[in-house]
């Protein structure tokens, strides 16, 4: 049965009960956190006495500690364990650490809250495996660049509405705490409730024995990953991301403080725009992708959030502080307008980064380690953000400004693209034949289904053009080695995507004798 759209599967119960579920449980978790942020950065003296500037920063390290020690745990839960019967006891779990959270609220009680922080971050490390493993088992290959794209969309519009909706609760005079605990606890009750219809979910490993050990497990799985080159640098990249974003989510509210000079609403306007731009470029990835697997996105993904996170640094250096600056009045000045933009525009790339890269390591890894895969990944996430907030940090503390640190950050993701993709040649090869399909030439494919997923194959060309091989190893979902007559090969500038995509030259006999040899060996 063929999908119209990616929206289709909302319709569907295989998928629609699960996607609310982490909807809600996104929502929730920033309804919280973003309130207590506030809290902390504008009242800093009823509510911690935080430096204005770190306190988004402390509470997201405080939120990613459950990452590095309970991950690898999570992970062996999740490919143990029936999926749906997992999802409920972490939502049961969400109700009780709310309830906490609450009496944390209403009684100025900062220990209770850092308390809630850590523990809503060990919710979130539970239930990210499932998530990722659930996927899988309840969509086909050609829906999960689509499903993961909704997933993303999902979580970042929950993000957007939990934060706007815990910006506006924590505005009310006087009682705005108390409306927070009240309405995170309704939240957590109706994700239980969704959680109630998510399907039965086989354990994809129901006789693994678990390690409790996380950091013997985290090498394991890792170790794992690492036999399958590209999935373990795929690893990596959507590690890099979470470094990359935690910069900018955890600096939004000192950079509309200290920057922009803005009130609370600033903060909330911020967060939207790159919430919004997150969302559109996940789902971008469903039309961009032609509905697959499309790695080629990921290099323009990449490129995007470094000339954006580059030009956000140039859009806001100038910037003074104005006096309680309202949302109202950055739509109006073109200064306030570019930043938003490059905030917008800064995000829709890494949608379209993160995307195919959640859908190959699905695709591509070994179903019964799937779930220790991600949670490795989540680990290894955790691992870079909190690199991150030292780097933040000691930029700070070294006298550099936000905008500063956003242009160290852009720089660094550059030069990051360029290690990964100079590795995973696949990347490259897969961004430069999509820039070719979309641009010079349109392709129909035919006969596409049968080429097996794995396992030895011969493709026999009827070779009519010089970018014959990038198209057919851009339509080809598995990577493909070329045999080209050497004289091809060595063509300038081509030469380099040659290499790149470790094409094999070849000689006649009459010509090379040794390199014809040596081009059957490595064939």
């Amino acid at each position: 049965m063929s999908q119209p759209n990616q929206f289709a599967l909302l319709k569907q119960k295989r998928f629609a009960p699960f996607f609310w579920t982490q909807f809600f449980g996104a929502g929730n978790d920033n309804i919280f956190k973003f309130a207590f942020t506030v809290l902390a950065t504008y009242h800093a003296a009823e509510w911690g006495n935080l430096d204005p500037k770190s306190a988004g920063a402390i509470i997201g390290g405080v939120f990613i500690l459950p990452f590095v020690f309970f991950s690898a745990t999570s992970g062996q839960l999740a490919d143990k364990l029936e999926k749906s019967s997992l999802i409920r006891f972490v939502k049961n779990l969400e109700i009780v650490i709310m309830l906490a959270i609450a009496v944390g609220f209403f009684n100025k009680n900062i220990y209770l809250l850092f308390s809630g922080v850590f523990l809503m971050g060990l919710h979130s490390t539970l239930f990210c495996p499932v998530k990722y493993a659930y996927m899988p088992q309840h969509l086909r290959e050609k829906e999960l660049t689509g499903g993961n794209g909704m997933v993303e969309m999902g979580t970042f519009v929950a993000i957007l509405l939990g934060t706007m909706l815990g910006g506006a609760l924590v505005a009310i005079p006087e009682s705005g705490a108390h409306y927070v605990a009240i309405v995170s606890i309704i939240v957590a009750v109706i994700g239980r409730v969704v959680a109630g219809m998510v399907p039965h979910s086989p354990a994809s490993d129901p006789s693994l024995k678990i390690n409790w050990n996380p950091f013997t497990e985290t090498w394991r799985n890792l170790l794992i990953a690492k036999q399958n080159r590209t999935v373990f640098l795929s690893l990596l990249g959507i590690s890099w991301l979470w470094f990359f974003g935690s910069i900018f989510l955890t600096s939004f509210t000192g950079f509309a403080k200290t920057v922009i000079g803005g009130a609370e609403s600033v903060v909330t306007l911020l967060l939207a725009l790159f919430s919004i731009g997150i969302g559109v470029g996940s789902l971008l990835c469903e039309k961009l992708s032609g509905s697959k697997v499309e790695i080629g996105l990921v290099p323009f993904g990449s490129i995007g959030m470094t000339v954006f996170a580059v030009e956000l640094y140039f859009a806001s250096r100038g910037l003074q502080p104005g006096d309680a600056i309202g949302a109202m009045a950055l739509i109006t000045e073109w200064k306030y307008i570019r930043v938003m933009i490059d905030l917008f525009l800064l995000a829709l790339f890494g949608g379209l980064f993160s995307v195919p890269l959640y859908a190959l390591i699905q695709h591509r890894c070994e179903p019964a380690y799937r779930a220790r895969i991600i949670a490795a990944n989540n680990i290894l996430g955790a691992i870079f953000m909190v690199a991150a907030s030292v780097m933040a940090a000691a930029l700070a503390m070294a006298g550099f400004s936000l905008p500063q640190i956003f242009l160290v950050t852009g720089i660094l993701n550059a030069l990051v693209a360029i290690y990964i993709y100079t590795l995973v040649p696949e990347f490259l090869m897969r961004f430069v034949t999509w820039i070719l399909i979309h641009t010079v030439y349109r392709i129909e494919k035919q006969g596409l289904e049968h080429i097996p997923a794995e396992g030895a194959a011969v493709l026999v060309c009827n070779h009519v053009s010089f970018v014959d091989a990038l198209i057919i190893g851009g339509v080809v979902q598995r990577p493909v080695r070329f045999v080209m007559d050497h004289n091809i090969y060595n063509l300038p500038i081509m030469n380099f995507l040659f290499k790149a995509g470790k094409t094999i030259p070849i000689a006649s006999r009459k010509e090379n004798l040794a390199m014809l040899e040596q081009s059957f060996v490595e064939i």
